[in-house]
């Protein structure tokens, strides 16, 4: 179930003041007991009874037992703070509906100052642990809540974006709040859901956009079909949050690997050749 504006219109002051304790108040508990929400927010037991009650209802708080009885915001709860925040600050006016979902991220339409994206990161919703893995950013130890990766993800993903836009094909970023993302709205697809007319030509230009980000010092490192999308004109290299620099340990590594999806989806699909070894060649000379 994804979120809706009308979900969040039908918030009470009250539940988004509840929402923002458990934000913060994350930082230290895993589940927020019920006498510290009642301590910080200094409402009457039953007034914030009635309210956590609604938010569970609704999908945003989330109440368990173990260890200990305690509360915990959810993605939806996360998503909604941003969504608020970003409507006050005047980047979102209306939210549409979801149009991508994937691993550690769902993506809707809305509207600003024209039609946009928004990227919700949500990191660790399967597994918080293959994250920590294959997100190096995210600490190897101590307590780092799904809140906090999911954030430094989209913050990760931002910079890439403000990094390379516009020499390089890459959405327009907007702005950014928490975990999400507002960037261009690409009316388009990714390359798994077209069939190019002109495949060679669009595999060049895929491979002209790696070598301008890797001039940029900036290696994708999760290059495939999936991250590719095609509007019918032009190519868009799409999701970064697991970017590398061009400095990294294992830099020659993840490029070609990203060149070698790349290849090896057209050659399969469109019987198209270009070996990485030679792609990666045309990228770093």
């Amino acid at each position: 179930m994804g979120i809706s504006a009308d979900q969040i219109r039908g918030l009470h002051k009250y539940e988004i003041r509840i929402l923002l304790i458990l934000e913060r108040l994350m930082r230290r508990y895993r589940w927020v007991p019920l006498d510290i929400i009642k301590k910080t927010i200094g409402l009457s037991e039953s007034e914030v009874s009635y309210r956590l009650g609604r938010l569970m209802e609704g999908g945003f708080v989330r109440f368990d037992t173990v260890p200990y009885e305690g509360y915990s915001l959810i993605f939806q709860g996360y998503d909604a703070l941003a969504l608020i925040s970003l409507s006050k600050k005047g980047t979102l006016q209306a939210l549409g509906c979801m149009i991508g979902e994937g691993k550690e991220a769902v993506v809707y339409e809305g509207l600003g100052l024209s039609s946009v994206a928004l990227k919700f990161h949500h990191v660790g919703q399967r597994s918080f642990q293959s994250a920590r893995v294959t997100r190096e950013y995210i600490p190897d130890e101590g307590h780092c809540p799904w809140l906090i990766a999911s954030r430094l993800s989209a913050e990760r993903e931002y910079e890439a974006l403000r990094k390379l836009h516009p020499d390089v094909s890459v959405p327009l970023p907007v702005d950014i709040n928490r975990h999400t993302i507002v960037m261009e709205f690409i009316p388009g697809a990714t390359l798994n859901r077209c069939s190019l007319e002109t495949p060679r030509d669009i595999l060049l230009e895929i491979i002209e956009n790696v070598k301008l980000a890797y001039h940029a010092g900036v290696i994708h490192s999760d290059l495939s079909e999936y991250n590719v999308m095609h509007d019918g004109y032009r190519c868009y290299l799409i999701d970064w949050p697991q970017w590398v620099g061009t400095d990294h340990l294992n830099a020659e590594e993840l490029l070609l690997r990203d060149l070698g999806n790349i290849s090896r989806y057209f050659n399969r699909r469109y019987r198209v050749d270009l070996p990485p070894a030679e792609a990666y060649e045309m990228v770093t000379r």
